[in-house]
């Protein structure tokens, strides 16, 4: 009866060690963690191509949706719109941090032509004009 008893002990330490890890090294945990703190952080299930990204920066939160095309080599992202979740968030953003944000979709989708939605777009016509 003791040895069950310690056995039971140790499945239980086991899982609560296990679930602890799962937690601290879950990414949407990270992503939330960046997004508060009003750090870069890039989400994405690069392997699913249907779920959209999402990348937070200087507080704002920004959603991304891929299609995939092809390429001479394979079928790859070849375009990615990105819009902002509150467009009221996006005070004190300069199209410096723009270029930052885009650099990185390139990073991980270096094929992709990436369309900027609404009042980004506009934001961004003005400034090469």
């Amino acid at each position: 009866m003791v040895l069950l008893f310690r056995l039971l002990i140790i499945i239980a330490f086991i899982v609560i060690i296990y679930s602890a890890i799962k937690y601290i090294t879950n990414p949407k945990r990270k992503f939330e963690l960046a997004h508060e703190k009003k750090h870069f952080y890039f989400h994405d299930e690069k392997q699913n191509v249907r779920k959209n990204f999402l990348v937070t920066y200087k507080g704002v939160l920004f959603e991304g949706e891929k299609y995939l095309g092809t390429t001479e080599e394979a079928f790859e992202v070849i375009s990615v719109q990105v819009w902002v979740k509150n467009p009221e968030l996006l005070q004190g953003l300069d199209r410096e941090d723009f270029d930052v944000i885009k650099t990185e979709v390139h990073i991980h989708y270096p094929n992709a032509d990436i369309e900027w939605k609404s009042p980004i777009k506009e934001f961004l016509k003005k400034k090469r004009e």
